[in-house]
């Protein structure tokens, strides 16, 4: 316990975070495995991973950026249905499952770094109100394209069209996206080992990238942007770094949520899915990407946890997240949450 006192802070969280996450595997996968587990949690395992890698990735942008996305879903949807397409051109190439869904999220996740850079040269030119409206309105953006997306594959290839099925002229072959039903038929291949070995990836580079040169020049331009650039940082570089990665790692794990379903459509990425992740951004903590692992996993168990509840739950998720937000920034609640941790550390030093 005294060796633990004397870790930096970097070294303190990667304990934490990389532990939260292997007891959650340790715990759940055998369970799972032995159907000890009903189906609603089984079910819920990929999601949760999936939400997680997007709240830890969000929060590269929001709390150690420190800039406002909405449109964290965009990235999400552009990942999602590259992915799909990817495993769906692969599946008679590629017969193993881990594989095609490694290929898929990659492939996913490049995109929506390319997408990412695309959009993030003119956007962060701008601040606060400005920049959080212009990425609403990408993510609405991609969302009304892959509406009106038809792509579909034969033995000739890809065919894309933006007007209707017959006009992608196939022979015989597989419709992969149906426009405004999105991408249909889809193999399900996503695992809950996939999501725990993407979150713990996320992890690595998120921690890895906040506490190298480059992290420590973001959270120098969050902190005072007007020092930084006097000192040399380049700030628009840096701000770019950041944004991409953060999109990508939003869009591997859009690949990843997308092979959980037999059907996805883009309606799912919408506004009220960035509000939703930047939800638990805030509530978990800017910048804290324990707090963030932990806020996630709570508040997206939550609605389906006051499931009986019938019409009163949503009404219930949303007091039980106005009192969160009360009590978790109250200076009492803090000194307590600290009071609360220094005896669990005590209990463990007289265990030990």
């Amino acid at each position: 316990m005294n060796r633990y006192k004397t870790l930096n802070k970097f070294t303190k969280t990667n304990i934490k975070a990389y532990g939260i996450i292997l007891l959650a595997f340790i715990i759940l996968f055998p369970m799972q495995k032995m159907n000890m587990i009903n189906n609603s949690l089984s079910g819920q395992l990929v999601p949760i991973c999936t939400y997680i890698v997007m709240a830890i990735s969000l929060n590269l942008t929001v709390g150690f950026l420190g800039e406002l996305s909405l449109g964290h879903a965009g990235f999400m949807s552009v990942g999602a249905f590259t992915g799909v397409i990817t495993a769906v051109c692969l599946q008679d190439a590629v017969t193993s499952d881990p594989l095609r869904l490694f290929i898929a999220i990659i492939i996913g996740g490049i995109f929506a770094g390319i997408a990412g850079f695309v959009i993030g040269i003119p956007v962060l030119r701008l601040r606060g109100d400005y920049l959080a409206i212009v990425t609403l309105a990408f993510g609405e953006i991609i969302k009304n394209i892959i509406n009106c997306l038809y792509v579909g594959v034969d033995k000739n290839g890809l065919h894309i069209s933006m007007t209707n099925v017959s006009a992608l002229g196939m022979e015989g072959g597989k419709l992969i996206l149906n426009g405004p039903q999105g991408a249909v038929g889809v193999t399900k291949i996503a695992t809950f080992s996939a999501g725990i070995i993407l979150i713990i990836f996320t992890l690595f580079v998120v921690l890895n990238f906040v506490n190298s040169k480059s992290g420590r020049a973001v959270t120098a331009i969050r902190d005072n942007r007007i020092a930084a650039e006097s000192v040399g940082i380049g700030v628009t570089r840096y701000k770019l770094t950041a944004f991409i990665i953060s999109a990508a790692l939003a869009g591997m794990a859009g690949a990843l949520y997308a092979m959980n379903f037999s059907t996805i459509a883009a309606k799912k990425f919408d506004f009220n899915t960035s509000i939703l992740i930047l939800v638990f951004v805030v509530l978990g903590g800017m910048g804290n990407i324990v707090g963030t692992i932990i806020a996630t996993t709570l508040l997206y168990m939550l609605p389906e946890m006051l499931r009986g509840m019938e019409d009163y739950r949503m009404l219930i998720y949303a007091i039980v997240l106005i009192l969160v937000m009360l009590i978790t920034n109250t200076p009492k609640a803090k000194q307590m949450i600290e009071k609360i941790t220094h005896k669990i550390r005590k209990g463990v030093k007289s265990n030990g």
